[in-house]
């Protein structure tokens, strides 16, 4: 029998540590940003098409994830059925498959959903038939989710910590407004492949996708522990932990269950999907998703995109803004949101803010401002209050719907860009560009 000895690895003379690690992190950058410059599932049906020049070395040609990513819906390791994970028409099937009729199916639904029940166990299940409830009790779950802990920030917005069924955590967000609008932030991932570089869940890589049911439920507690403190959950935002286009399928279906009319009946167009710019996918969710999009940009060169933002390397600027207008040409009364963080001396200046107006040119949209929230470990600085006006003037001047977001929740961390708990293997910092070596 052949003996194959493993090649040894050295060090050249010279070398020292630190140069040797700068060297296979600058190799690992050039080989895994060469393509989609994002940390990949192991699912298959999760890769985005990615060429393998997308996997990274940093983990021995293993991709960045540190668990098998799951597509169906509920927990895949449990015998019984995770009914949060259907829409109605898979729920009104399954139903009758076990002996019942449809009309049982609708008054389930209610219970999980309306009716302000949003029942958590089988005993909540009112108005069942006797037999119905029994054999509800023997082979299905009604949740998909564990509270582990509320916390309530000076402002009074709450971020609730959900532990998963293997011991994942994940963060959620209730922000309450004046106006009588409160909103419910979900998460999509358990971390982010995307690697923005001003966000704290890029620096964890990507855990898994989050099921069908355990998006919908994070929106299921908020209105069965908020509703009656701070009034009707009204708005949802896919704008929490992970790239919510990277797990469309779950996504899509998550959005159509908060949207039926006899459940938790939001409007359309007070669910908003957010995307760093998946472009396939972007279209996608345009053509079958009834609700709305909302393209986080921040930047507008290519230049400063492919540093902040290193799925841009993929999708550039111009692929992005040339798709949206295509798509949006043929939907009646469709404003895209566009998300833009202010970064102190890198986005901010005049001149972004007349790029910015010529990029949307054609595009109908709004503009939101968000303040830069810092955390552990950041290289950028928040634009100044006083500079961020100046910014919204100049593009309210062109026209342009431009709305101001400051800090909500940012002492508990709860603020956008800060959810999340990165262990002790980060996704890695990219180089900065020369110019901007002073602003960070």
């Amino acid at each position: 029998m052949t003996i194959k000895r493993r090649r040894r690895t050295t060090v050249p003379f010279g070398y020292s540590s630190r140069c040797l690690s700068m060297a296979v992190l600058i190799r690992w950058t050039a080989y895994s940003l060469s393509s989609m410059v994002c940390f990949p599932s192991t699912n298959a049906s999760a890769r985005l098409n990615m060429p393998r020049g997308s996997f990274s070395r940093f983990s021995g040609g293993r991709p960045f994830s540190t668990s098998p990513i799951h597509q169906e819906s509920g927990d895949p390791r449990s015998s019984k059925v995770t009914l949060k994970g259907m829409d109605f028409r898979e729920l009104e099937n399954w139903v009758q498959s076990q002996g019942f009729r449809s009309g049982q199916a609708l008054m389930l639904w209610k219970c999980l959903y309306g009716n302000n029940s949003w029942a958590q166990s089988c005993d909540e299940l009112t108005g069942l038939n006797k037999e119905f409830r029994k054999m509800l009790s023997a082979n299905v779950s009604l949740t998909a989710l564990s509270l582990k802990e509320v916390l309530t920030a000076s402002d009074g917005t709450r971020k609730i910590l959900f532990t998963l069924e293997e011991g994942s955590v994940i963060e959620t967000v209730v922000i309450p407004c004046r106006q009588g609008r409160t909103t419910v932030c979900v998460s999509s991932q358990i971390g982010c492949a995307m690697n923005c570089q001003f966000c704290y869940t890029g620096r964890m890589g990507l855990k898994r996708h989050l099921s069908t049911a355990e998006i919908v439920e994070q929106a299921v507690f908020a209105r069965r522990l908020f509703t009656s403190e701070l009034g009707s959950i009204t708005n949802v935002v896919f704008m929490g932990m992970g790239e919510p286009l990277h797990n469309i399928d779950n996504v899509i279906k998550a959005a159509a269950i908060m949207v039926h009319d006899q459940g938790l009946h939001f409007s359309p167009r007070k669910v908003t999907v957010s995307t760093s710019g998946l472009v396939p996918q972007l279209k996608r969710f345009l053509r079958e998703s009834p609700c709305a999009l909302a393209v986080s940009l921040n930047a507008t060169t290519d230049e400063v995109r492919n540093w902040i933002m290193p799925i841009n390397m993929k999708y550039k600027l111009s692929l992005l803004l040339n798709t949206l207008k295509e798509e949006l040409s043929s939907k009646h009364k469709y404003k895209v949101l566009f998300e833009y963080v202010m970064l102190a001396g890198v986005n901010d200046s005049i001149e972004d803010s007349k790029r910015l107006i010529e990029l949307v040119r054609g595009i109908p949209c709004k503009i939101n401002l968000i303040s830069f929230n810092p955390h552990c470990g950041t290289l950028f600085k928040p634009t100044a209050k006083d500079k961020m006006i100046e910014f919204r003037n100049v593009l309210a001047e062109a026209g342009i719907a431009v709305f101001l977001r400051l800090s909500r929740g940012d002492d508990k961390m709860a603020a956008c860009g800060q959810l999340g708990k990165p262990g002790d293997v980060q996704a890695p910092l990219l180089r900065v560009p020369g110019r901007f070596q002073m602003a960070v």
